[in-house]
C-alpha cells in the first residue's frame, strides 16, 4: 500500500498543488487545500485503523480506492467530505480548538523554560564540582583518559599496566609527579 499511496496520495496532489500555486488559480488553490485537509485527517485516522482493521479482507485495497475517490475530478471526494463534514465541524469547534492550541503552546513554553533552567542548574553544579576538585585533579583525570585512549588506538596489548594507572598511582603518593614527557616515556618504554 505504501508505494501507490505515495504516488497517488502524495506526489500527484503535490505536483498539482504546485501547478495551482504557479498559475495562481483560486479555484485550484481551494480544491487542493480541501484535498490536503482531508488527506491529513485520513492519515491521522489511518494510524489507528491500521492497528485494528489490518486483518480485514481487502483493507489496503479499500484504502487505495478511497485515495483515488478523493482525487477523482468526477467524484470530487475531497471536496464533498470537506463541505459536508469537515467545514461544519471545524466551524462550530473553531473557538475551542484555538483555545486548546493557545494553552498547549503556553504550556509547552513553560515546560521548555522549566527544563532549560534545570539543565542549566545541572551544568552549573557539574562545573562548580569540577572546579572545586581543582584543576590539577581534572587535568590528571583527562591526561589519564587520553593516554589510555592513545594506547588503545596504538593497539598496545603487550603492556600489562596501562599508563593511566601509573599516572594515578604516582599522583596519590607523596612523591613529586613526573612530568608529562617522563610519564609518556615510561608508557612507551614498556613496548
Amino acid at each position: 500500500f505504501f508505494f501507490p499511496r505515495l504516488i497517488f496520495g502524495t506526489l500527484y496532489p503535490a505536483y498539482y498543488s504546485y501547478k495551482a500555486v504557479k498559475s495562481k488559480d483560486i479555484k485550484e488553490y481551494v480544491k487542493w487545500m480541501m484535498y490536503w485537509i482531508i488527506f491529513a485527517l485520513f492519515t491521522t485516522a489511518e494510524t489507528f485503523t491500521d492497528i485494528f482493521l489490518c486483518w480485514f479482507p481487502f483493507y489496503y485495497e479499500l484504502k487505495i480506492a478511497f485515495v483515488a475517490w478523493l482525487l477523482s475530478p468526477y467524484t470530487k471526494g475531497s471536496s464533498l467530505l470537506y463541505r459536508k463534514f469537515v467545514h461544519p465541524t471545524l466551524s462550530s469547534k473553531e473557538k475551542e480548538i484555538d483555545d486548546c492550541l493557545i494553552q498547549a503552546k503556553d504550556r509547552s513554553y513553560d515546560a521548555l523554560v522549566h527544563f532549560g533552567k534545570r539543565g542549566l542548574n545541572v551544568a552549573a553544579t557539574a562545573a562548580v564540582m569540577a572546579a572545586s576538585k581543582g584543576q590539577g585533579a581534572l587535568s590528571e583525570r583527562l591526561r589519564s583518559f587520553s593516554m589510555q585512549d592513545l594506547s588503545t588506538i596504538r593497539g598496545d596489548s603487550s603492556s600489562t599496566v596501562p599508563p593511566s594507572v601509573t599516572v594515578r598511582t604516582s599522583s596519590k603518593q607523596s612523591h613529586p609527579k613526573p612530568s608529562r614527557s617522563a610519564s609518556e616515556g615510561t608508557g612507551s618504554s614498556g613496548k
